[in-house]
């Protein structure tokens, strides 16, 4: 038996079922496992149980997921640490001086938020700790602040190569059935798969050209006539603005460069570990002996392309630990008791997302494994009826999106998201895209456009959702009444939205990145001029 059919449905249903009516991503996905172990066996619900626990088991005891979830792990303490120097404090305020008027403020804080890109959470918070005050002497609206901290936090972390949320999804799509056809490493496939991530760069694009360009409209639009009337940045009837921010405070001995040191060493130690970890790699001891050996053997583009993303990122997080807390405690920034705390509490932020991350390893098991392998044959079984239906390949990015976008918006996860989507999505596209004979490089376009079509849709979801984490941050980050922020920021996120949808649609058709920009483009340029006229708001 290949599969088990209709019945292997069971688990992604009943999971984005319960995700909708209890808001909770952890508690569905785990329902939805043991639904699926108990599907495996045969009703029996003590057998189902041991499944259960050897699959969750198993899914840390891959060398490629325990790292990955190690990184994740240390990234989360690295985060820890750059809140507790002040460091952020210190740039911002050295920053400020270098600010002239609303334009600059909004440009600094968009700029601000492309380089803090490891991690979205310190990026609302240390951001809009950061730039609030300036962005205040400008008259901005606190409701701009709050959009332009949403819109480059996950947006940024889902296409930056050094985040948790790419280690994320490169793992998913690893693990995911039919990967292995497609003849590339994940890296590969995350850094190909960039021009198609329509959602999250329109979203940042949307930013600068409505800052440059003062094309606000609808209630973003009225709170800016609203602060300009009263003096007022933000409109009381939301409700009040949250207070200060506790865990980002300043300290006279840290300095600006305290900031970059750490963000630009990760940047670098992972750079230079993807091609040596794969030289690393290739010393067999007979034919290769030595890493000089294995640096002549292939070119520094192949090194790149082959590399074992797992361990070079791993790698760069215990290398940038450690240098950092040597930097730090060098320049007396930190006591060993204070850092202590400071990776406990980093990394203990982090375990919410973790366990949403073996959480998706393990449904994605089930999902793909077949019965043999204790699976339920799930993308065999979906591959083999949509490529038999004859459903249309070039509809499947667009749809995924959608759905994507549905579900994220619900749960207020993107993460969750992911699990549940991309181990459905790929061998659909995969299925479909070699029915119709393409080749490996269609084959690959098509799944990159399939793949991205649920990222963009989970990315909106978070960023439009009024309960997920990242808006609920930001909201703080800017000081901003949360329903304020919602209000005014849906009508920008439903703007790109549209325009990703109509990319994924021509994208989906001729499965050229280009085309699908050239259709979103468009959409975009005709909403940019015409939605500030049509589309006004009072505060």
């Amino acid at each position: 038996m290949e599969h088990f059919g209709l019945w292997g449905l069971i688990p992604p249903v009943l999971t984005i079922a319960l995700a909708f009516i209890t808001k909770d991503v952890i508690v569905s996905l785990f329902l939805g496992i043991l639904s699926g172990t108990l599907i495996v066996a045969g009703g029996n619900p003590l057998m189902a149980l041991v499944n259960l626990s050897d699959i969750l088991a198993g899914s840390l005891a891959d060398g490629w997921n325990i790292r990955i979830f190690l990184f994740c792990a240390l990234l989360g303490g690295l985060v820890g640490l750059l809140s507790k120097t002040g460091a952020a404090i210190a740039f911002g305020k050295w920053a400020s001086q270098k600010v002239k008027g609303r334009l600059g403020s909004q440009i600094m804080t968009w700029v601000f938020g492309l380089l803090i890109f490891i991690d979205d959470y310190f990026n609302s918070l240390a951001v809009g700790t950061i730039m609030r005050p300036i962005t205040d002497k400008t008259n901005t609206p606190r409701a701009k602040l709050a959009y332009i901290l949403d819109s480059t936090a996950a947006p940024v972390c889902i296409i930056a190569p050094v985040s948790s949320w790419v280690i994320t999804v490169m793992s998913i799509v690893k693990n995911s059935d039919g990967f292995d056809t497609l003849g590339m490493s994940e890296f590969s496939f995350f850094i190909r798969s960039i021009p198609y991530n329509l959602y999250a760069l329109l979203t940042i694009i949307m930013v600068v050209v409505i800052i440059i360009t003062k094309r606000d409209f609808g209630p973003m639009a009225a709170a800016h006539r609203y602060a300009e009337e009263t003096g007022n940045l933000f409109n009381e009837k939301y409700g009040d603005a949250p207070g200060e921010i506790s865990n980002i405070k300043a300290n006279p001995k840290a300095k600006p460069f305290d900031m970059i040191v750490p963000i630009v060493v990760l940047i670098v130690a992972a750079v230079a570990f993807f091609p040596v970890t794969t030289w690393m790699g290739a010393i067999d001891g007979e034919t290769i002996t030595s890493f000089g050996q294995a640096m002549g053997s292939m070119s520094l583009g192949s090194a790149f392309n082959d590399t074992d993303a797992s361990m070079a990122l791993f790698y760069a997080i215990i290398f940038t630990l450690v240098i950092t807390l040597i930097y730090y405690y060098i320049r007396g920034l930190f006591t060993i008791k204070s850092s202590t705390e400071a990776l406990k509490e980093g990394i203990g932020s982090m375990i919410p997302a973790l366990v949403i991350l073996t959480m998706a390893w393990t449904i994605g098991t089930i999902i793909k494994s077949s019965p043999a392998d204790g699976g339920l044959g799930l993308s065999t079984y979906l591959s083999d009826v949509v490529v038999s239906g004859g459903f249309p390949l070039a509809l499947v990015p667009a749809i995924v999106f959608l759905l994507s976008a549905l579900i994220a918006f619900s749960t207020g996860t993107s993460w969750g998201t992911f699990s549940i989507m991309i181990p459905i999505t790929m061998p659909i596209v995969i299925g479909l895209a070699q029915a119709k004979g393409l080749e490996t490089s269609g084959l690959a376009n098509a799944t990159m456009i399939g793949v991205s079509g649920v990222l963009g849709g989970a990315v909106f979801g978070d960023h439009a959702s009024p309960i997920s984490d990242t808006t609920i941050l930001s909201s703080t980050g800017a000081a901003c009444p949360h329903l304020e922020h919602v209000a005014t920021q849906i009508p920008y996120a439903l703007f790109i939205a549209v325009c990703s949808f109509v990319g994924f649609l021509f994208g989906g058709l001729f499965l050229n990145d280009a085309i699908a920009w050239l259709a979103a483009i468009a959409v975009f340029v005709v909403g940019i001029i015409f939605l500030p006229k049509v589309y006004k708001k009072t505060a």
